[in-house]
């Protein structure tokens, strides 16, 4: 086999459920809403990035390293899911209705794994971001609130499916500010788990850095042209690509 054709084939495991999760993104918001299709994309664009990041990720640490965070990461935000949906903390009283589905202990099973999916690259963004500060205590603090800030995009868009609901409405479109303390509060603890088990090198991962940015550009402009919602375009998009395209930056110098 030539080298040209087994690197072809070695980018097919990033590459297909790339393929995959940008397809899905661009066809959530030209079905209807509320109906079976964009319950299906729902699971497809999440399992999608979820796959995008673990390729990524054993490609760089390897599969027993992928396969330890992956599990550890999906293990406890599961649990914190469990807990938060049924005693309000660490997010605030809310529950999940049966639309998504599967679901395991009335968690749907695609949950957790976006918790992974977004995690690892918004660690890597933060790490490039910060450039010569970057620090298991910065990367921590930093990647948490890089992660927080795809919530802004995430709950609003679910909240709006019917996937779960809040006890009390909040002031940012129907979800309470405590439920961002809760994603931020959380993803410490995620951060400082993949700092561990997946620990950064001197340069950032240039896709999973992309793979943040473009995820930051696509619901963006999502939110701003199709699901015609401005506040959240502007909201997100205000907190996602200001530290993607500061990462970008310092990754190009490097």
């Amino acid at each position: 086999m030539s080298p040209r054709v087994a690197g072809m084939r070695g980018l097919l495991p990033v590459a297909l459920p790339t393929a995959v999760t940008v397809a899905g993104m661009i066809a959530t918001p030209l079905a209807a809403r509320g109906g079976t299709v964009r319950r299906v994309l729902s699971n497809v664009v999440v399992s999608g990035l979820f796959a995008t990041t673990s390729s990524l990720a054993t490609r760089r640490w390897g599969a027993r390293r992928w396969l330890g965070a992956a599990a550890g990461v999906s293990v406890a935000t599961a649990l914190v899911e469990l807990v938060g949906s049924r005693r309000g903390v660490p997010f605030g009283r809310y529950r999940y209705t049966n639309v998504l589905r599967p679901q395991v202990a009335g968690v749907p099973a695609v949950v957790p794994l976006a918790w992974f999916a977004m995690a690892l690259p918004a660690r890597e963004a933060a790490h490039a971001a910060l450039g010569s500060r970057s620090t298991r205590p910065t990367r921590i603090v930093v990647g948490s609130a890089a992660l927080t800030a795809w919530d802004l995009f995430l709950d609003p868009q679910m909240v709006g499916e019917g996937y779960w609901r809040w006890a009390r409405n909040g002031r940012y479109r129907g979800i309470p500010l405590t439920n961002f303390i809760g994603w931020f509060v959380t993803g410490l603890g995620v951060m400082a788990a993949l700092d561990v088990a997946l620990p950064p090198r001197d340069d950032a991962d240039a896709a999973l850095v992309g793979e943040y940015a473009y995820v930051a550009a696509m619901e963006t402009v999502g939110f701003a042209v199709f699901f015609r919602d401005r506040v959240v375009a502007a909201t997100g998009g205000a907190a996602m690509i200001p530290l993607a395209a500061l990462a970008i930056r310092r990754l190009r110098r490097r």
